[in-house]
C-alpha cells in the first residue's frame, strides 16, 4: 500500500517531528509514506466566524488540489466515525482485496475542515472523543497505519 498524508501547518516541536520519522521509517518495508505539509492561512488575533469559514475554504481547496483521483480518501474528522486499530486494519485489507492499493489521508488545520473536504471524503474517521493538535493528530495517524500492518500481518506490535 502506498500512503499519502495531506495536512494544513508544519510540525513545531521536535518530539513530534522525531515520532514521525520513527514511525514512517519503521513503515518503510511495509509501504510507502508521502507527508504534503500545506502552509496554514494567516489569520487576525481574533478571527470572526465569517474570517474562519473563509480560512477553512482556502485551506480545502488547496487540500483537495494535492488528492489524487484515484486515490483512496480518508478525511480524519473530529465529526467522523470512530474506529479500532482492528477495524483499520480490515479497512486496509479490504481495499487491498478490492485493488485499491493507494489511500490518503487529509488532516486539517486548527479550525478543522472545509465542508468540501468532508464531502469528498470516502470515509471520515475520527481516533478520539478527545481534543488534539492536529499536529498530534499526525503522530497519532502514522502510529495507527503502523499498527494496523501489524495487525493485517499478524505480527507482534510490542517487542
Amino acid at each position: 500500500m502506498n500512503f499519502t498524508i495531506i495536512t494544513i501547518g508544519k510540525l513545531k516541536e521536535s518530539y513530534l517531528r522525531a515520532g514521525v520519522a520513527e514511525y514512517v521509517k519503521r513503515l518503510q518495508p511495509y509501504s510507502k509514506v508521502t507527508i504534503i505539509e500545506l502552509n496554514e492561512e494567516h489569520m487576525p488575533d481574533h478571527p470572526s466566524l465569517a474570517e474562519k469559514e473563509q480560512a477553512l475554504e482556502r485551506e480545502g481547496e488547496r487540500l483537495l488540489k494535492q488528492v489524487r483521483t484515484t486515490t483512496y480518501l480518508i478525511v480524519l474528522d473530529v465529526q467522523g466515525m470512530p474506529i479500532a486499530s482492528e477495524e483499520l486494519a480490515a479497512q486496509f485489507d479490504q481495499l487491498g482485496l478490492s485493488g485499491q492499493s493507494d489511500i490518503t489521508f487529509i488532516i486539517g488545520g486548527a479550525f478543522g475542515l472545509s465542508p468540501a473536504v468532508r464531502q469528498a471524503a470516502k470515509k471520515r474517521v475520527s481516533f478520539s472523543r478527545l481534543t488534539f493538535t492536529h499536529q498530534m493528530v499526525r503522530l497519532i495517524l502514522v502510529e495507527q497505519i503502523y499498527r494496523a500492518i501489524k495487525i493485517q500481518r499478524r505480527e507482534p506490535y510490542h517487542w
